[in-house]
């Protein structure tokens, strides 16, 4: 139903909408986590991930919500300065960041702020006076009633507008050409996508290069991506093993690399909200801060019962916590318990291919080498072990030397 008649809604067809609403939600995730898991075009998703981040957005409303995600991923292995316009002419985004209440003579300055500070330069890359001229020259930027972009000419601000050393009569495309004139855009954005794929601390004399390239290239995004990844640097030992997985990559990757069938996909969902990164939820405008933040006592513990949860059936029930940003807040706490139900199917005989003729004793050690980052410490290896030999069946055996590798500390690095 539309908003604007959701005042004179019962409570009862508010419940039903609300349902409706995350069950939609809940269909887009579940669907885009089954094709982080399986696609053959691995590095689009994992950049549609990184840019879903960059361009944190959180909307009541499915639809524009699935249209942002949809560019994101047009665009994800393009040239910024498409992506960019795309993402800023989306509904989503100018909902989200309040371009609607931006009217010529009354700037409403969050999306310029928000484009400079969070998409593009950072701070101390412009001034407030660049964020008054650039709200005023993205007056008129709206969208109509389906869901496509639009200009309202008559609401724009036509006057002479200074922003970051140029004057005219600027529109919003021409503030975000000015934007990536600036050598700060090139580097902002390659420290970021460094944190991502290579360190979480970035290293200025890496990325100085990078950056260089990236600007001249046209911000072309696959050309960054090649060189970073082709750098000898890239494989220095500093360097692997450093990334501390999100929740959604470590969920995505359990299925990717094992190549899980689940009979229910829906518990996952639970389990990325529980872990702290619940897609197109993102907590704010800047995103999720990642690295470390990830961690805490209580998603730590979670994230190493996860393979025994899936592979096991083990007992570990999730009880959410209230989000009054939720679309339905005030779950009791049973509606918020998240039970291990996926039923999950392991195929082994990949694995069993794998490992060849290894012996047994030595699979272990041969198997740390296909799913960890970095060299499994001597004493976990001894309890892998010890779990391995608590099951004299070949299959079992595997299973749990696969449950008890995945359930060590050095999983959660990439």
């Amino acid at each position: 139903m539309p908003r604007r008649r959701r005042a004179n809604l019962t409570p009862a067809q508010r419940k039903m909408q609300n349902q409706g609403l995350r069950e939609a939600f809940s269909n887009i995730s579940t669907a885009w986590m089954d094709r982080m898991a399986t696609s053959p075009a691995q590095l689009r998703e994992k950049m549609t991930l990184f840019w879903h981040g960059h361009f944190a957005c959180r909307v009541r409303q499915p639809g524009p919500a699935l249209s942002l995600h949809n560019t994101t991923r047009k665009y994800a292995l393009g040239k910024f300065p498409d992506l960019l316009l795309a993402v800023s002419q989306e509904p989503a985004m100018l909902e989200f960041l309040n371009n609607r209440q931006n009217h010529k003579g009354h700037a409403n300055e969050n999306f310029a702020r928000e484009v400079m500070e969070l998409f593009t330069l950072g701070r101390g890359n412009y001034s407030e006076q660049d964020v008054k001229e650039a709200a005023r020259a993205f007056t008129g930027w709206s969208y109509d009633g389906q869901g496509n972009f639009k200009f309202r000419a008559p609401d724009h601000d036509g006057g002479p507008k200074t922003f970051l050393g140029r004057t005219g009569n600027l529109r919003g495309e021409d503030v975000l050409a000015i934007i990536l004139e600036q050598p700060a855009a090139a580097t902002f954005l390659t420290t970021k996508l460094y944190r991502f794929f290579v360190n979480d601390t970035p290293d200025p004399a890496r990325i100085a290069p990078l950056a260089d390239a990236f600007r001249r290239s046209g911000y072309d995004i696959q050309d960054l991506l090649v060189r970073m990844f082709s750098a000898d640097w890239f494989y220095d030992p500093a360097n692997v093993g450093t990334h501390l997985k999100s929740p959604v990559e470590l969920l995505a990757g359990i299925r990717r690399t094992l190549g899980v069938r689940l009979d229910n996909e829906r518990p996952l969902l639970g389990y990325q909200k529980a872990l702290g990164q619940t897609l197109f939820a993102p907590p704010n405008v800047a995103g999720w801060p990642g690295g470390r933040n990830w961690i805490d006592s209580s998603s730590l513990l979670l994230r190493l019962q996860i393979p025994a949860i899936l592979f096991k059936n083990a007992d570990f029930a999730v009880a959410l916590k209230q989000d009054e940003n939720d679309i339905a807040p005030n779950l009791s706490r049973a509606d918020r318990l998240v039970k291990p139900t996926a039923g999950a199917h392991l195929p082994l005989g990949p694995l069993q291919q794998l490992l060849g003729a290894t012996p047994a004793p030595a699979q272990p050690a041969r198997l740390s080498e296909f799913l960890l980052q970095t060299p499994i410490q001597p004493e976990n290896l001894t309890l892998v072990q010890q779990a391995a030999a608590q099951n004299p069946v070949p299959a079992e055996a595997l299973r749990n030397t696969l449950i008890s590798l995945m359930s060590l500390p050095e999983y959660q690095l990439s």
